[in-house]
């Protein structure tokens, strides 16, 4: 698997192409803006590593002029923990984030959520989901819990959808509310914690600590088809 980096740190940079090396991936290395896009469009890569903080055009710039034409997947990196940062990088299309410092066990658990998300074109159309006890039948609109069918508000059922169908991915409040309800409705969070909540309690075996739907705290909310790993790393990268 080909992946890009874009950072202007050279240390970064360094340390990344190490990491990702040692486990089996082919790695090109972007010190701007300006020449990741470029090696983006003659390389091709199945994976995109992004920094927000970069000098020139940002990272910002970057991600949303990806968009306009490949939807090869991005993870974003981050110097700050900033809510704002993070979720305008989603909105504009980045699949993941990951704030310095950071190690390259984690780094590499995200690659492969967000690769498990890019199916051919011919497998989009699932019919149904599974995941653990959980199943969710997209073609009758039903939803099983260790094989028992559960009661779905319609709202209900058309926000587990689309959480099911991004799996792995976090998705920010206004990009549910935005989905699920529409447009005029970016701004009501109350309504989104509320379904969030009678959600956890339909499917969730212990709603105060959710198995499936996890909090991305002031971001947004992530549906989890595994546990991250545990990862012992000797230095963080980023530090």
């Amino acid at each position: 698997m080909k992946i890009l980096v874009i950072d202007d740190e050279p240390q970064i940079r360094r340390a990344l192409r190490v990491g990702l090396e040692q486990n089996n991936y082919q790695v090109f290395l972007a010190a701007s803006g300006e020449e990741g896009l470029d090696l983006a469009a003659s390389r091709m890569p199945d994976l995109i590593i992004l920094d927000l903080a970069m000098p020139g055009k940002s990272g910002f710039d970057v991600c949303k002029e990806l968009r306009e034409w490949t939807k090869t997947p991005v993870i974003v990196l981050s110097v700050r923990d900033r809510e704002e940062d993070k979720i305008k990088a989603l909105d504009m299309g980045a699949d993941d984030y990951l704030t310095k410092p950071f190690g390259i066990g984690e780094l590499l658990a995200r690659a492969r959520a967000v690769m498990r998300r890019q199916a051919p074109d011919d497998e989009q159309e699932q019919s149904t989901f599974t995941c653990a006890n959980l199943k969710v039948d997209f073609a009758h609109r039903r939803v099983y819990l260790s094989n028992e069918e559960i009661h779905l508000t319609p709202k209900e059922y058309d926000l587990l959808r689309y959480m099911t169908t991004n799996a792995d991915r976090v998705l920010t409040h206004r990009q549910l509310l935005s989905k699920v309800w529409g447009p005029e409705y970016e701004n009501d969070s109350h309504t989104l914690r509320v379904h969030i909540a009678n959600l956890r309690n339909k499917i969730e075996e212990h709603p105060e600590r959710p198995y499936f739907i996890h909090t991305e705290t002031r971001v947004g909310y992530r549906f989890r088809t595994d546990q991250v790993e545990n990862h012992k790393e000797t230095e963080p990268i980023g530090t």
